[in-house]
């Protein structure tokens, strides 16, 4: 078998990206776009429920699919159930959002930190030639 070519030192290695081609980044962003998604479905249905998919689907201007998707989410965190007229709030909403607000406030620090991270790591450039 032959031996892999080192990377010449000029080049700088790619971040290696996941089986479907995202880099670790690229997969957070979307997992908190889906979240946002989660929170205006949630506050839709807080505002006026029950609301049937096809109406969430037309009021938040999503696809149904998706629509579909944030209601089995927020259903498996106990925060919606289904009823013959719709998807309504359950009493664990109020506990969600506190726990969610703390959560968020976690991940602003911690992006905060990586972001001055990188910004130094920039500003310093790229010194580093291969290993």
């Amino acid at each position: 078998m032959p031996a892999s070519k080192p990377t010449p030192s000029s080049e700088v290695p790619e971040p290696s990206p996941s089986a479907d081609g995202a880099s670790l980044g690229e997969r957070i962003a979307s997992e908190l776009e889906l979240l946002a998604r989660n929170v205006d479905v949630l506050q839709r249905l807080s505002g006026k429920s029950p609301i049937g998919i096809i109406r969430l689907s037309e009021a938040l201007n999503l696809p149904i699919h998706k629509v579909r998707y944030s209601l089995h989410l927020l259903e498996r965190e106990g925060v919606v159930q289904p009823s013959a007229d719709g998807a309504v709030v359950t009493d664990q909403t109020v506990q969600y959002w506190e726990s969610l607000h703390t959560s968020l406030d976690r991940m602003t620090t911690l992006i905060q930190q990586l972001k001055e991270q990188t910004d130094k790591q920039r500003a310093l450039g790229s010194n580093r030639k291969g290993y």
